[in-house]
């Protein structure tokens, strides 16, 4: 059948990547997958792996997988004991591997308990603040599925649709082809590309189900498909419409990937779910819809909205700092468009290089763009460093680009429940006493991830959008940090904020910095520019490391 892997694909496979076989005898010998092939298959499209449209048989075959796909979803979903067992020290939901083949025998894709790859299943559930219809519209377009997942998608796109809808009731019904890079934020984790079909179906009047399983293609280029490294088992989620316009939300989440070096730091964070499972993707999905739902709400507290005085200049400032947080996430992760290679300065630490050009976005500033990051561990909690980089007292013991100078808060704008969600703008009194400089800064957080984007802004440009003029011509290079909790236990010797209690678990903390290193988009990166974006992220680090207390830990 088309979903299964048969002998000649195999053999393509072991000689196009120079590794045993997937049921472990040794392959032959053959050269490994050159850096020219792979250099070709990074610059391919997802519409180039893809191939065009699917031939009649092939779209009946995908449409019968997605809904087995679906069916499967439903249970995996609704299911307890004994294909789910919670765990007795997290209390989460773990997936009886034994039971679900015996309920679902599958073997329609790679890696089926085969050497060389991992299972990865998990579940979650939570309250969203947005309706289901509004949120099933977004899940089947594309742009807006993105805007959701700023922080973990870092491309998608639809590929072919394969069925339109049942009838007028919205997305019932639609398949599509779709393909996605999913990351997380620190370019020390190779991103995870997917190609799948996503199936969306009404299953009563205020229930919808979106379920993703990969597909192959039997045309398809074996040796450079990057289906061979990720696979989607039936994923997604149930959406069930609660009262006051809010969604109760379970997501199931069940990949399977070819296991690749992880740096040990990331190792506990990646093996929990965190880094790609349910809860993160839930967690984020709650972020976002909270940031739209403060968006457009008419009746935030004065005292969570400081600074701009008209609906609409708040929302222009919001926008703008999504717009800041989205740009930051774009260029910390591992994805191979990024095209990361080590800094050659000794002593910078593993700071990660790329550079890009833009000649058309006027979101950023025209030329060659230098962005360096660098991923460490901190003997910090999340919570504690979090409020470290939100202290505008002590944000001159970090902030390179201060020179010392104090800061001021202007602008406070709430963006959350969680009140360290919000954007702030600082005015620093320069040396002359001739004015001032505004710095933009937009927080997030979630139970798996924080991340703080800030960038200079001038005041004349600034005013505008406070006054509630359009922001999209503001050109930013935001900078700023990612910070997820390192995934082990908690430990006593972890420095924590004063608002947690007991012992808490430290950082993986990455920190970005992107400059203009020419403004002719045909230049190259230069020494000295290298040279520049490497101290900046370094030596922020270096004194995030220092004013903590944990230089030497």
């Amino acid at each position: 059948m088309l979903w299964k892997w048969n002998p000649f694909q195999v053999e393509k496979l072991r000689r196009a990547l120079g590794t045993a076989a997937a049921d472990g005898a040794a392959s032959p010998a053959s050269p490994p997958f050159s850096a020219a092939t792979a250099q070709m298959s990074s610059n391919r499209s997802p519409f180039e792996v893809y191939g065009g449209g699917l031939a009649g048989r092939d779209r009946q075959s995908v449409l019968g997988l997605a809904g087995r796909a679906l069916e499967e979803l439903k249970t995996m979903c609704s299911s307890g004991e004994p294909l789910w067992v919670r765990s007795v020290e997290t209390g989460r939901d773990i997936l009886n591997y034994d039971e679900y083949v015996r309920l679902f025998r599958r073997d329609d894709g790679p890696g089926d308990r085969r050497a060389g790859w991992s299972v990865e299943a998990s579940r979650e559930t939570g309250l969203v603040y947005l309706d289901a219809t509004k949120l099933v519209y977004a899940f089947m377009d594309v742009n807006q599925w993105k805007e959701l997942f700023p922080s973990m998608i870092s491309k998608a796109s639809t590929l072919d649709v394969i069925r339109t809808r049942d009838d007028d009731d919205g997305h019932d019904g639609v398949v599509q082809l779709m393909f996605a890079e999913v990351q997380m934020l620190t370019p020390m984790i190779p991103t995870r590309e997917f190609y799948f079909a996503r199936y969306c179906k009404k299953l009563a009047a205020e229930k919808w189900v979106i379920v993703d399983v990969s597909f192959d293609k039997a045309e398809a280029d074996v040796g450079t498909s990057p289906l061979l490294t990720c696979w989607k088992n039936p994923s997604g989620c149930i959406i069930e419409e609660q009262a006051n316009g809010h969604s109760r939300v379970t997501w199931m989440e069940h990949t399977r990937c070819r296991e690749c070096a992880v740096p040990s730091m990331y190792r506990a964070v990646t093996a929990s779910g965190l880094a790609f499972g349910a809860r993160r993707w839930v967690a984020t999905l709650q972020l976002q819809c909270e940031r739209m739902v403060f968006w457009v709400a008419t009746n935030v507290p004065t005292r969570d909205n400081s600074g701009v005085s008209t609906l609409a200049g708040r929302r222009s400032v919001l926008k703008l700092a999504h717009r800041m947080t989205s740009s930051l996430c774009r260029v910390m992760g591992g994805s191979r468009g990024l095209a990361w290679s080590r800094a050659p300065r000794a002593g910078a630490g593993d700071v990660r290089l790329t550079s890009r050009t833009n000649a058309g976005d006027p979101g950023e500033p025209q030329g060659l763009i230098a962005c360096a990051v660098l991923s460490t561990w901190l003997p910090v909690s999340p919570t504690a460093l979090l409020d470290f980089l939100r202290d505008e007292s002590r944000r001159p013991e970090w902030d390179v680009t201060l020179a010392g100078r104090a800061v001021q808060c202007r602008v406070n704008l709430t963006k959350g429940k969680d009140r360290c969600n919000c954007v702030t703008a600082y005015v620093s009194s320069r040396a002359d006493g001739q004015g001032g400089e505004w710095v933009v800064q937009d927080s997030c957080t979630s139970p798996c991830e924080s991340i703080v984007a800030y960038a200079p802004v001038d005041a004349a440009v600034l005013q505008p959008v406070i006054s509630g003029h359009d922001s999209s011509g503001v050109a930013l290079l935001p900078c700023g940090f990612a910070v997820v909790p390192d995934g082990l236990e908690a430990r006593p010797a972890v420095i924590r904020s004063r608002r947690e209690d007991g012992a808490a678990a430290g950082s993986l903390v990455t920190v970005a910095f992107q400059v203009l290193a020419s403004s002719s988009p045909a230049a190259a990166l230069s020494p000295e520019s290298a040279e520049t974006v490497t101290s900046l992220v370094s030596c922020t680090l270096r004194r995030v490391k220092k004013a903590l207390g944990c230089q030497d830990r």
